[in-house]
């Protein structure tokens, strides 16, 4: 059954569709939520409850469903996720495999680099992300 996703007003519901969305490894579900989410407000929505699958599929959802429409919208959901509570806790958890998913939404940015961020943007995002 396919998730129906609408936009959360809090860090309660954001974390209810996210908890929905992982248990059944629903990246399209995923993608939908992020598509509808304001970049600016993921460190709220996700308050403290960042862990290391919510990031992976975050990256994956991206990868495989937005990044072809909308760099920037990847991009600025790269650069807010950064921004939030657990990001360099749960980045430091991640395995070299994990690490390589994360380095290859990195090239397909560069190489579908459009106006909405600089290569220079990218490089600097990339050392938060420790890449």
């Amino acid at each position: 059954e396919k998730l129906h996703i609408s936009e959360p007003s809090n860090a309660y519901d954001f974390g209810q569709i996210i908890n929905a969305v992982n248990i059944n490894k629903d990246k399209a579900a995923c993608a939908d939520l992020l598509t509808i989410t304001d970049p600016k407000k993921l460190p709220m929505l996700l308050s403290n409850k960042l862990e290391g699958e919510i990031l992976l599929i975050f990256i994956q959802s991206l990868e495989y469903y937005i990044l072809g429409k909308d760099p920037g919208l990847v991009y600025q959901h790269l650069f807010y996720l950064s921004k939030a509570e657990r990001f360099k806790v749960v980045l430091a958890l991640l395995s070299k495999n994990e690490k390589e998913q994360v380095q290859q939404v990195f090239d397909l940015l560069s190489e579908n680099q459009n106006h909405q961020y600089s290569l220079e943007d990218l490089e600097s995002l990339k050392k938060v992300y420790e890449l």
